[in-house]
């Protein structure tokens, strides 16, 4: 985590996404709104490091397995390889804080096949 340096800067998880540049952009107007692509302003070499070990997770990790077979279902493969990413963000961001330890669990479910 020394890219990110202190975590207490983030005062949520949503925020070091952000800055990961893990969450995705909007434009509003007037009564409107779109979401756009994953943001332009973020912290490059964090953002690679994470879609790629995203890639890898969900083979490793059951609760990433169907986390990532359950967002593939519903949208594409991108958008589920950019959700794992953002689920190891707050994992790290819960491990370096003290939160919590990284413990993986059995997952049962029909999605995990």
């Amino acid at each position: 985590m020394l890219e990110v340096g202190e975590v207490e800067r983030f005062h949520s998880v949503k925020k070091a996404i952000s800055y990961c540049g893990l969450c995705s952009g909007e434009k509003t107007s007037a009564d409107s709104s779109r979401r756009m692509p994953i943001s332009k302003q973020r912290n490059r070499h964090l953002q690679t490091v994470l879609l790629e070990a995203a890639h890898l997770a969900p083979r490793l990790n059951p609760e990433l397995a169907v986390l990532y077979e359950r967002e593939a279902a519903q949208s594409n493969y991108n958008q589920a390889t950019i959700a794992v990413a953002r689920k190891l963000a707050a994992y790290l961001l819960a491990i370096d804080r003290g939160e919590r330890a990284f413990v993986t669990h059995q997952v049962h479910s029909s999605v995990a096949a």
